[in-house]
């Protein structure tokens, strides 16, 4: 029998690529890469195989899709930021069978989801800036499930997350649960973001006093509160694919049910205008 071992809310900013590169961002973000790093680390002590991550880099327009090639490989280049991520080689061992299962539990649910075996449908930045830092920790599968979702509501997204957990546990993997997202994510305006130094800073008060303050409920564990502001937060916070991560986050760990506190494994920061973390949400 499967089960989700492990599970989190991850940044995927790209100064964590550049971060490792010559120039002025080398180190600026070696507290995130070592977030990854350690949450990979416990997930794969736990016997980890395979990382299902939300990617609220992949927009959709209707229903919901899965990528699941047996093999994902490529050179990628953001269309949004080609400046910051070019030619970002990668290559990863997924999982169809998983990613389909997935989608045919969701859809017996009453949510329409489809699951793809296309070697052009290419993994986004979402999913592939998590993967190039937790697979230093060990030979993970991934699939790869789109959280940036237009004309979709968090009820659905909440079912899409049972069925990963039902279709997890109707399997024999061993997975760490990805919802690869911000917090608050109003990126500066292009006419400001140089004058507010836009690299290490957030564009709104408001919304960092909402992510501390989500983020001390996610730590005192109480995720029904969290639960019931979670669409005004997305809405009022601009929360990045609209928080459908999020939901879906919870959807597979029991949804308000859920009670464990949260460890914050990368002290809160800002990036572009928008807020930032990684936190550890224990399986119960």
């Amino acid at each position: 029998m499967g089960e989700i071992v492990l599970a989190a809310k991850c940044t995927h900013v790209p100064t964590m690529l550049m971060s490792e590169q010559p120039g002025r961002l080398e180190g600026a973000r070696t507290p995130a890469i070592d977030g990854h790093r350690e949450i990979a680390r416990r997930a794969k002590a736990l016997g980890a195989d395979t990382i299902v991550i939300c990617d609220t880099h992949w927009v959709i327009n209707a229903g919901y899709h899965i990528k699941a090639n047996l093999r994902f490989e490529g050179l990628f280049t953001s269309n949004e930021f080609p400046q910051f991520i070019q030619n970002l080689p990668y290559a990863y061992e997924g999982d169809p069978v998983l990613g389909d299962a997935i989608a045919a539990k969701a859809t017996e649910k009453g949510v329409y989801t489809l699951s793809h075996q296309l070697d052009s449908l290419e993994l986004e930045y979402g999913t592939l800036v998590p993967m190039r830092f937790m697979s230093r920790e060990g030979d993970f599968k991934v699939v790869s499930i789109a959280a940036w979702c237009t004309v979709h509501d968090h009820d659905e997204s909440r079912v899409i997350g049972e069925a990963i957990r039902e279709a997890v546990e109707a399997s024999d993997n061993k997975v760490l649960l990805v919802a690869s997202g911000s917090l608050s994510h109003k990126i500066w305006a292009n006419k400001d973001y140089a004058a507010n130094n836009g690299t290490f800073t957030i564009s709104s008060e408001f919304n960092r006093q909402m992510d501390l303050r989500v983020l001390e409920l996610w730590q005192q564990g109480d995720h029904a509160t969290f639960l019931k502001m979670l669409g005004e937060y997305a809405d009022f916070c601009c929360g990045e694919g609209s928080m459908h991560d999020t939901a879906m986050l919870y959807g597979a760990l029991g949804w308000d049910s859920y009670t464990a506190p949260c460890e914050l494994i990368t002290e809160y920061f800002p990036s572009s205008g928008t807020g930032q973390t990684n936190v550890i949400f224990p399986v119960q």
